[in-house]
């Protein structure tokens, strides 16, 4: 394992699918929780600390403070693990509408300049600025003009071709994932801004503390439809009546964003084929049909 300079006492805590975490203490006496892993990618925990800093600007939502970053380390403010409320769940939906409305530069890459992104990601070019993870997944935030565009050739498309190449998606999932591509611009609905995404929406990466309140974590962060939030949140048992309601209190969503919400569960979808198999494979192949014909 790797920990910032002068860290001590750090029993092991869950941390999720792919990295080791730690409760420990750092140097200057705070206690922080510390994800590790020996083969991240170069950039990879620079860009979730990017990412987490940009959540918390828009003021919509807690987001626990980037303490220490490294090539092989983020470490976080300690918040203690509780369960989220009723109340909890009505901040989460308002804090999420404000958090879309707080807006993007563009869809894909969300700082404002290419050098800015180099600094703030820790890497020297612009094919590594424009990265971003999804777990292991290396995607491309890689600006495009329009959403649509951006959706079809920096997700479906790729993840599409990996999940195929990986015999994980069969030739009609994969077929039908294109014919999702070809006609997206009439079916990613109304245009709309960017928002200020954080990315991996689903209900782990919502923080409860011991207060009921939620805290964003484990971002994979760019500008987009504000809806991807909001069907990973839905494919995964986070959208409950309390934060939808709450939600459209602050910012009504576009009309027919129900029929829409399976088109952006495959991103997600794709993403868990990927990495798991099983019977995701399945679904990605079920739900592109619905929208593919």
């Amino acid at each position: 394992m790797s920990l910032p300079r002068g860290a001590r006492e750090a029993p092991p805590v869950g941390g999720g699918d792919i990295n080791e975490a730690f409760r420990v203490v750092l140097a200057d006496g705070r206690e922080a929780f510390v994800k590790t892993r020996a083969d991240a990618a170069q950039g990879e925990y620079a860009s979730e600390a990017a990412g987490l800093r940009w959540l918390s600007e828009a003021g919509g939502l807690r987001v626990p403070e980037v303490l220490d970053v490294g090539e092989d380390y983020l470490a976080l403010e300690w918040i203690e693990r509780g369960h989220l409320d009723a109340a909890g769940e009505r901040e989460l939906g308002r804090g999420l509408a404000l958090t879309h409305a707080a807006g993007a530069p563009r869809f894909g890459r969300f700082t404002e300049t290419e050098s800015e992104t180099a600094v703030d990601a820790g890497v020297g070019g612009d094919a590594e600025a424009d990265a971003a993870w999804l777990g292991s997944l290396r995607v491309s935030n890689e600006p495009t003009e329009d959403w649509a565009t951006f959706y079809a050739e920096r997700r479906l498309r790729p993840l599409a071709q990996l999940a195929f190449e990986r015999k994980r998606l069969g030739h009609r999932g994969i077929a039908a994932v294109e014919r999702i591509c070809e006609r997206i611009g009439e079916l990613a609905g109304p245009p709309e801004r960017a928002a200020r995404l954080h990315g991996d929406l689903w209900s782990g990466n919502v923080l409860a503390g011991v207060d009921g309140r939620p805290s964003l974590i484990d971002p994979s962060a760019f500008g987009g439809y504000r809806e991807v939030d909001l069907a990973m949140l839905a494919l995964f048992g986070g959208l409950s009546r309390d934060v939808i309601e709450s939600y459209e209190d602050v910012t009504p969503l576009a009309d027919g964003w129900k029929d829409r919400v399976g088109l952006y569960e495959l991103l997600p979808l794709l993403v868990h084929a990927i990495l798991f198999g099983g019977s995701y494979g399945a679904s990605v192949e079920r739900t592109a049909q619905r929208y593919g014909g």
